[in-house]
This record gives C-alpha cells, structure tokens and sequence, in this order.
C-alpha cells in the first residue's frame, strides 16, 4: 500500500465498483418498485371500470360493500366536487381540484400518487355516470406500503449480495495489485542494477501479458546496455586520463562560466586543490580578468581565440591560452587550454641575448684583426721595428676567435645532450690530478700556489674529458684572477648523502654578491676589463655548469670581494673506494 500507483489504481478501482454497484441498485430497485406501483394502477383502473358501469342504489351502503370486496378504498365525488360517499369517512382525502378527479371530470381515466397521512396512497378516478348523471366521479385508493415494504427487503437483499460483490472484487484486485506490484519491483530492481553484468536474468517477471513482454525486451536489450555503458566508462576513463596526464592546463566551462571540468595541471597552475567541485563558478576558482574576458568572447561569439597572457596566480610564468566553444545538445561552453611558454620565452631571451654577445664578443678581435692587417697592407710590412708585433696581435685575437669558437662547439654539444650512452665509471682523482699538471704552468707564471688537500678516489658516472675540462676551467680562473703569492686549494670531502663533495678555493680578487647569481651566464664577465686582459672567453664558466648538470651534479659558489672565492661540486657518488693516499706528492706547485 505504500505505492502510489497501487494505492490510486486500488481506489480508483474501489471507487468504481462502489458506484457500479450503487448505481445498479438503485436501477434495481427502482425499476421494482416502479413495476409494483404499475401492476397496482393497472389493476385499480380494471376495477373501476368495471365498477363504474355497475348500478347505484344507496352510495353509502354500495361504497362500503365495494370496498370490503375490493378490499380499496373508495369514494363518490359529486360534480360540485364535494366527497358524497366515502368507505372511510375520515376527511384525509380531499377532492376539489386534485389532478385525478379533474381528468376524470374531463371523462379520463385520472392517476395520482399522493401522500395521504402518513402513507403514499395511490389514487384512480374514472367517469362515474351511474352515480348520478354526468361529473360524478368514482375514485379507488390503495396505500403503496406494501410495495415499500417488498422494496426495501429488495433493496436490502441488493445491498448485502453488492457488499459481498465488492468484497469478492477487492479481494481478487488486491492479490492482482499485490501480485502485479511485485512483479513491477522486480522488474525495477533488475533495472536498477541492469549496469552489473552479473545480475541474474531470472530476477526479470515473467508471464505472456504486456509486463512479461517488456521483461523479454529488457532481458535482450540488457547485454547491449552493459556493453555500451562498458565502452563509455572505457572512453571516459581514456578521456580523463589523457586530460589528466596532459601537460598543459585544460578547463572547460559551461555558458554560466560555472566550471565542468579541470584537470590537474590547471588546478595546480592556479593553486586549487583537486577535484575541483564542478559546477563552482570561474570567479571563486581563479579570479582572473584575462582568462574570464577570453572565455566571455568565446562564448559570446562561438569563435576560437588564442592569446598570451599572465595568470594573476602565477606571477612569473607565461602562458598562451587556447580557447574554443563547445557545443552541446542542450547547452553551450567553451574549453581553454593553457601552454606554458615561459621556458620558451626565456630561451628566446637568451637567443637574443646570446646572439647579441657572440656579436659584441666577435666584434672586438675581428676589428683589431682588421686593423692591424689593413695597417700591414697599408705600408707596415716594410716596417721591420712593428711589423712582426702587429702579426703577433693578429695572431693573438685569432687565437681567441678559436677559443670562443672552440668554447661554443663545446657549449652545444653539452647542450644537445649527445653521448649520454657512452657515460661510463670516471675517478675523480684522476681528473683532478690530470686538470692540476694543465694549470701548473700558469700558475708559475702568475706566481700563485696550488694546493691539493685530501683526494678520495671516488667514482661518479659521467665523461672523464669534460670533467677534466670543468676542473681546469675552475682551476684556470682560480689562478688568472689570483693576486701574486697568492693561493688555490683543490680537495675532496668525502661522501655526503651518496654525492662527492670536490670544493676549489682561491685568494683572488673574489665576486660582488650582486654578480655571483649571473657569473655562470655566456659571457659574462664581473670586471670586463680585466677578463679581455686576462684572454678570457666569457665561456668557461657557462661551460663548467654545463658538465655538472648533465653528470647530475649541482654546482655552489661562496665569494666575498677582495677575498677570494670558494665553488662547491656535489656528484653522485657511483661507488666508493678507499683511499691508499690521502695526498699525492708531485702535484704542488709554488
């Protein structure tokens, strides 16, 4: 009974049958007691007329007599409509203008159903000429109690055999509503679980009614539903994966600008925390005019729009957003998808500025090569005191175009990443050791001391050459912006969080702590008058950092100015051996 449709369709059914019923009863018994008032008329109407062609003598007497045989009542009116004999003299019947006498008055047969007392009393007046001449009327009346009394038995025999008919016909509806109710549920159940693929098919209803139909339709159908839904779950998993392993950003809004979905990326550039709640509007996940602007052109003009902007979330990064409508069968949206091309951006900076220092490092040994060969062509040669000194500065700048040349080869084949499958097991100590005998001239030269503390023969992964070549450009510049007497130490700390720690320190001029962020830039230089002097080619220590970043080092400098300096290289460590000789003879310099 706590079904809807079971409780309307059980009172829509009660309502019916009660009224059915009703209605019928009252047909019936009203047709009965129609019947019996017809059968009383038409057998007053025979007597009356057989009785007004009988012969009068006293009224009084004849009427009595009359009535007792017929066992009616009857009365003689007057033409004066005045009751002249009575077989019940009791003044309950009148006769002035009553229908039935005025028809028999008229020479009819006069009918009339009155309430006479207390009871329905039928009435029959017919043309009485014997009584007295013309407009005499004899009137017969019979009280209809007893067609009543037989009515209302009827009428009670209806009501019991209606009450047990509806009772009969509950019965039977409600087993058939019970009984139809469970097989609906069943047949609600098996729907609601119809994506399980193991549901069984015998939890479907069954019968050859229309029910048992829409079961069989469903039992063929259920298989191409779980294999449809089985492929959109696949799809949309693929889907959300792709989305979610995607790079760039991806948001997608409805026309609203209410969010339907994010994916990781996006939610992390804005600095949300995932999942996103979908349907949260654009304002409270990222307020952004540029990305709302963008996305209210899209919708508005059903265009695709691509721009750069900067996200208000993520000062320091730029971004180039796509956008396109989405149309839908119902509603409209658009799906933004954010790239980021700050790391693009700056690498065009540091084309532009690489370009621009190439140039301006170019310019200056192409010039004086110029120079000074225009100076010979012009008349030097013949000049035996300079001639020779202006060939020795041509060959000096050539010799540093080679070495810019040589540097920026090296540069790019560090930057292309060749050769990482050739990397192998180096020593560091041999590296060391090779990289101290490069710089032992120089350092005579310079007058400057270099010192190797405790080496550790330790082992990283990486290219025995250009590690070579990173110590001697740190030990090269070490020793070139050293002051006279001054000192390099070069030594080993060990294993610290399986990296080998290698620190080089010197006593020189050391770094402004505003240039010691920009020192590994290509040609830089801190005091550039000093480093063209010095022949350096603003590369090595670019280079430097190059080869510890791809041995997967990291690479600290610690300078004070008029001090000296101190780099730091952390290598992970491949494979520890103990040291046989903490200290190498042979390699001090003074």
């Amino acid at each position: 009974m706590r079904n809807r449709i079971f409780r309307r369709y059980f009172w829509s059914a009660f309502l019916l049958f009660a009224i059915t019923l009703s209605a019928m009863d009252f047909y019936v018994v009203r047709s009965a007691w129609s019947r019996r008032v017809e059968r009383l008329q038409a057998q007053l109407e025979s007597e009356a007329r057989i009785l007004a062609g009988e012969s009068v003598g006293n009224l009084s007497s004849w009427v009595q007599t009359i009535a007792a045989r017929a066992g009616v009542r009857v009365s003689v009116i007057d033409p004066e409509g005045k009751v002249a004999a009575d077989s019940s003299p009791d003044g309950s019947l009148s006769a002035s203008a009553d229908s039935e006498i005025v028809a028999a008055t008229e020479g009819r047969m006069g009918r009339g159903i009155r309430q006479v007392g207390d009871t329905e009393t039928l009435l029959i007046a017919a043309p009485f000429p014997n009584a007295g001449g013309a407009g005499w009327v004899l009137r017969l009346s019979s009280p209809l109690s007893g067609a009543n009394a037989q009515v209302s038995d009827l009428r009670l025999r209806l009501v019991l055999a209606s009450f047990f008919s509806l009772a009969l016909a509950l019965t039977l509806m409600l087993q058939f509503m019970f009984s139809f109710s469970r097989r609906v549920a069943r047949l609600r159940i098996y729907i609601e679980g119809l994506p399980d693929a193991s549901l069984p098919d015998d939890e479907l209803p069954g019968g050859d009614d229309e029910l048992g139909s829409l079961a069989q339709a469903l039992r063929q159908t259920a298989p191409k539903i779980r294999d449809l839904l089985e492929k959109l779950k696949l799809e949309g998993s693929r889907r959300e994966a792709i989305l979610a392993s995607m790079v760039e950003g991806v948001l997608a809004v409805d026309k609203e600008l209410r969010v339907t979905f994010c994916n990781k990326s996006f939610a992390c550039t804005i600095g949300a925390k995932m999942p996103v709640p979908e349907g949260v509007p654009l304002l409270d996940l990222a307020r952004d005019p540029g990305l709302r602007d963008i996305l209210v052109n899209v919708l508005n003009s059903g265009e695709p729009i691509e721009r750069r902007i900067h996200l208000r979330a993520v000062q320091s990064h730029s971004f180039e957003i796509q956008a396109t409508p989405l149309a839908g069968p119902s509603a409209r949206g658009a799906l933004a998808i954010l790239h980021d091309i700050t790391e693009l951006e700056r690498l065009e900076r540091v084309r532009k500025d690489f370009v621009a220092n190439v140039s301006h490092e170019l310019r200056t040994p192409l010039a004086a090569i110029r120079g000074y060969a225009e100076t010979l062509l012009d008349g030097a040669l013949e000049d035996e005191e300079h001639n020779r000194k202006f060939v020795e500065v041509i060959l000096a700048h050539a010799i540093r175009l080679n070495n810019i040349a040589s540097d920026l080869l090296v540069l790019s084949e560090l930057e292309s990443s060749g050769g990482a499958a050739q990397a192998k097991r180096v020593s560091i100590r041999s590296s060391i050791e090779a990289a101290l005998r490069t710089v032992e001239s120089a350092a005579k030269v310079q007058n400057v001391r270099v010192v190797s503390g405790p080496i550790e023969d330790l082992y990283v992964m990486g290219f025995e050459i250009r590690l070579e070549q990173a110590f001697v450009n740190l030990l090269d510049n070490a020793v070139k912006f050293n002051r006279p007497a001054g000192e390099v130490r070069i030594e080993t700390g060990g294993i610290r969080d399986g990296k080998a720690m290698i620190t080089i320190s010197d006593t020189g001029i050391g770094i402004p702590s505003e240039d010691v962020s920009r020192i590994f830039e290509r040609f830089y230089r801190v005091d550039k008058a000093r480093s063209r002097a010095v022949s350096g080619t603003g590369l090595g220590l670019s280079i430097v950092r190059h080869v510890i970043e791809q041995m997967g080092g990291t690479l600290k400098v610690e300078s004070q100015l008029g001090k000296g300096s101190q780099f730091t290289i952390l290598l992970p460590c491949e494979a520890e051996v103990p040291p046989p000789d903490l200290v190498r003879p042979g390699l001090l310099s003074a």
